[in-house]
């Protein structure tokens, strides 16, 4: 049984993350996928809840060709014991997928091997781009899976990300 990690903080899940795990479901048996900082929500950069996002991720992967676990992964602020601590709260994994180069690091220092799969097209489909599109009204929805978007409607995601990134 072959069961690979992919993490990250799915702030929100979309078209980027979806390529990627289609790819990643052609190498292994099983996919186990991190929530990273699973204690953050409501705010400008971690808009949405870890449910709300293994709301996302879980109506997104309907068809994925193998097996995959949802797994919150709440930080520690110490990376040092990060690994032991994904580890000891995810299904066995030899693989671990990140192009994050802190994940990279962190994960081959314990041993794990590592691969850095290609992203697809960063430039736009990135969390960042697309709460950037969110704040300012403009075309989102056509970044993420539609599945995300009923989500994000669901739980009025862009209102409440507006609101939060608002003064008093």
């Amino acid at each position: 049984m072959e069961r690979g990690l992919y993490i990250g903080r799915f702030q929100p899940y979309h078209k980027g993350h979806q390529s990627v795990l289609e790819r990643i479901a052609g190498q292994v048996d099983e996919i186990i996928i991190g929530i990273g900082s699973a204690q953050l929500s409501h705010d400008v950069n971690n808009p949405f809840t870890a449910g709300e996002r293994v709301m996302m991720i879980t109506r997104s992967l309907e068809d994925l060709p193998c097996r995959y676990y949802v797994i919150p992964i709440e930080d520690l602020r110490r990376n040092s014991l990060w690994v032991a601590h994904v580890t000891s709260m995810a299904p066995p994994f030899k693989r671990v997928f990140s192009s994050n180069p802190l994940v990279m690091q962190l994960f081959s220092e314990s041993g794990i091997v590592v691969e850095s799969p290609d992203m697809y097209e960063r430039e736009s489909h990135s969390g960042t781009e697309i709460r950037r599109r969110m704040l300012k009204g403009e075309d989102w929805q056509k970044l993420v899976p539609l599945q995300v978007v009923d989500v994000i409607e669901e739980i009025k995601g862009v209102e409440r990300l507006c609101r939060i990134s608002g003064t008093d």
